[in-house]
């Protein structure tokens, strides 16, 4: 395999299938058994999950109802639900895990210790990384890359509805290039979005690389820890 342990990244938005809002169970589904794939060539794994399926929290301060560290105190929450339902998802198929919350939810989560967790993972069971940092003003990329370096990751792998990286939105421009493999220094000089600076910047000064790929076709996580050249890959 290419990677033993990975921290993968998952867009709470696609949850919602072809919903509105929510959780769709096919998505849900297809998630899990994605993660199993590769589970089941013993890999560690760790998860990280938005929650903009069910509350975003920069859009809800935005609008200037509610302040943003409240709002993002209720997106952190958000995503540990989202954590609640993977971790159901993954168990019904037959994969063991553990929910790691950075806000103390007792009843159903664990708090998040990074010792612990780095247990679990070499035990052979995927961890789910909620609520975020626990802090107000970070995004669920930033937590992403922060648990990444915390674990000892071998890599982050983000994943989106898009192939990869491209040279513009290839939704919008259909003569957007593809790269393959782009520097960090390259995504700064060309503002190329892959997430945000912070946790941009964060995996550049922890030499941790980021692959960004198709989450929602399958069999693609499988192939790319096995080392086919999938999606792009951000490195030093």
């Amino acid at each position: 395999m290419k990677f033993s342990r990975v921290l993968l990244k998952l867009s709470g938005e696609a949850l919602m299938g072809k919903k509105e809002f929510g959780i769709e169970s096919d998505a849900l589904r297809h998630y899990a058994q994605e993660i199993k794939s590769i589970v089941d060539l013993g890999i560690q794994v760790g998860v990280v999950i938005g929650g903009g399926n069910i509350f975003r929290g920069m859009q809800a301060a935005e609008d200037g109802l509610i302040e943003r560290a409240q709002a993002d105190y209720i997106g952190m929450l958000a995503t540990a639900m989202n954590g609640m339902a993977l971790q159901g998802a993954l168990e019904g198929i037959g994969v063991y895990t553990r929910l790691q919350t950075a806000i103390s939810i007792a009843e159903v989560a664990e708090p998040y210790i990074r010792r612990r967790a780095v247990r679990h993972m070499e035990k052979g069971r995927v961890v789910i990384f909620g609520a975020g940092t626990g802090n107000p003003y970070f995004t669920t990329d930033t937590a992403a890359a922060l648990r990444a370096v915390e674990i000892g990751a071998d890599v982050l792998l983000k994943g989106t509805k898009v192939d990869g990286i491209y040279t513009a939105d290839p939704v919008k421009d259909p003569e957007a290039e593809k790269y393959e493999v782009i520097s960090f220094d390259e995504v700064y000089e060309k503002r190329l979005n892959v997430m945000d600076m912070t946790a941009f910047t964060m995996c550049q000064e922890n030499k941790m690389p980021i692959v960004v790929f198709d989450i929602n076709t399958k069999g693609n996580l499988l192939q790319l820890v096995k080392g086919d050249a999938i999606g792009t890959v951000v490195s030093i």
